[in-house]
């Protein structure tokens, strides 16, 4: 390969497993991981479905039963997966860095926001994750993250409580609503 600024050949190599000298790079077997994950976790999920019990038409009326809506969209992930594994092979990816450390701590507060929605309060969960969320990745404006956190879940939950009527699950503020 030819260097194009001082015309000397060098090997081409570039950063991780792939080399400009190859016009096919191949992906590596591990670039694949994610997208069996995928699909696992969408079958798994569409099996799932199988053993809902079909809902009463006096309460979804001619609407579509429980079991339709996750297939659905675990239809729209195995498509969309498919979308990946292309792409992995057209071109597969660059040897990454490991991630930074508001990606770990992020899992820290998902897994917080499950404790808090399965404990307290879904909407309690959503308000705490979604402000430590944007603090954590760089919300430097207080009254900023505490609008978004307190807005969203409060549209949200007016929504669905009041124009789909769904109810969710009693908790510490949705007690506040529905009465103790």
């Amino acid at each position: 390969m030819t260097n194009n600024t001082t015309g000397d050949k060098s090997s081409g190599s570039t950063s991780g497993d792939v080399t400009q000298d190859a016009p096919f790079p191949k992906p590596r077997p591990m670039d694949f991981a994610a997208p069996v994950v995928i699909f696992v976790f969408a079958a798994v999920v569409a099996y799932l479905t199988t053993t809902f019990e079909d809902a009463s038409p006096l309460i979804v009326g001619h609407a579509m039963q429980p079991r339709n809506f996750p297939l659905f969209l675990m239809a729209v992930i195995c498509v969309l997966n498919v979308v990946l594994i292309i792409q992995t092979v057209l071109r597969p990816p660059s040897r990454r860095d490991l991630e930074p450390w508001q990606t770990w701590l992020s899992m820290v507060v998902l897994g917080l926001f499950f404790i808090l929605a399965a404990y307290a309060d879904l909407f309690l969960g959503i308000i705490v994750s979604m402000f430590v969320l944007s603090i954590l990745w760089g919300e430097r404006r207080l009254w900023v993250s505490t609008l978004v956190s307190v807005a969203t879940p409060a549209i949200i939950f007016f929504v669905f409580d009041q124009v789909l009527k769904v109810r969710f699950p009693r908790g510490i503020l949705t007690n506040l609503w529905y009465g103790a």
